[in-house]
């Protein structure tokens, strides 16, 4: 970097202001997305977690060094990093190159980029939300014929004949459902009493194609490179290591297989570990993210699917991707 390329850069008076305002972690952050994306304060309250009083005061700051500009979008204001004129675009690059490697030495900044895909897949279905609501009223009115079970029976038909890993199975309701369909579902769990009485109605309902075993989540007992689909159905959360879950499933996939996984939102529901033997009190969508993409996931989508109406509120978290 030319030494005084900085100084002449304005509008930041001096290269100690311009250092000075990217030493705090949290502005730091705040560069960094705004660099990326266009943001409302909500939205970077989400990434960031941290309070909204603490974004805005920064983000003010930010905006009086002319770094960051703003504008009015219906009820939100939006947040994007300002763009120099012609005569200031070499120094304006080289104070991105700047941020972009102060920011290799904030850890957090991996978290905030996984968060940002949520944040960003979360917004384009709130703009899909006013169509859908258009489209009809499914669930919402009765109407003779028509169920959520019919439904479901009916895209378990269409679903292709798949070899289907089911982890975390107990005693495999979810297995027995699939192997209606699938060409061979394996279902696996930790507990002996569960795989015992699994087996025994997989016997007594006929399912041929259907076979349970007794593992765990971190090396499930499934060959590698066989599974097309592997389900994580509200098991993740009793993990002692749910990042090595993740790349345990991994293994288990064909290249193009998927994952699917149904879990809880993180949660303070401390009495989860006593009533439920849980062990981690549910995820955030970007814990997923990042753990998906970790493990080496592609084409990584979660989404909020159920919210519990009855304390405690319980809300499951859908996530899927690939293996490339």
């Amino acid at each position: 970097m030319k030494p005084n390329a900085l100084i002449r850069f304005s509008p930041l008076t001096s290269l100690l202001k311009s250092l000075s305002l990217i030493a705090d972690p949290t502005r730091l952050r705040l560069l960094l997305l705004l660099k990326s994306e266009e943001l409302s304060v909500a939205e970077l309250q989400e990434i960031l977690s941290l309070p909204q009083s603490n974004i805005s005061a920064q983000l003010g700051k930010l905006k009086s060094a002319g770094l960051v500009s703003d504008r009015r979008s219906g009820k939100n204001r939006l947040y994007r990093l300002e763009e120099p004129d012609r005569k200031q675009t070499e120094a304006w690059n080289h104070f991105l190159r700047l941020i972009d490697t102060a920011g290799e030495e904030v850890r957090e900044t991996k978290k905030d980029a996984h968060a940002l895909k949520v944040v960003l897949q979360k917004r384009e279905r709130t703009a899909q939300a006013y169509f859908d609501a258009l489209a009809g009223k499914f669930g919402r009115h009765y109407i003779p014929g028509r169920s959520w079970k019919a439904l479901g029976e009916t895209l378990l038909k269409l679903m292709p004949p798949l070899v289907i890993a089911d982890l975390g199975a107990g005693e495999g309701t979810l297995s027995q459902l699939l192997a209606q369909r699938a060409k061979k579902v394996i279902a696996v769990d930790s507990s002996e009493a569960m795989v015992s009485y699994g087996s025994g109605l997989a016997r007594q309902h006929g399912f041929t194609n259907l076979e349970y075993r007794l593992g765990d989540l971190e090396n499930p007992p499934v060959e590698a490179g066989s599974i097309d689909l592997v389900l994580l159905s509200q098991a993740l959360h009793h993990a002692q290591r749910p990042a090595q879950a993740l790349r345990a499933a991994f293994s288990l996939l064909k290249p193009g297989g998927r994952i699917a996984i149904l879990d809880l939102l993180r949660h303070q529901f401390e009495k989860a570990r006593e009533l439920y033997a849980d062990v981690w009190l549910g995820f955030t969508e970007a814990e997923l993210h990042e753990m998906l993409s970790d493990a080496g996931f592609h084409g990584i989508e979660t989404s909020i699917v159920h919210r519990e109406t009855r304390s405690p509120h319980f809300q499951t978290v859908l996530a899927l991707a690939e293996r490339p």
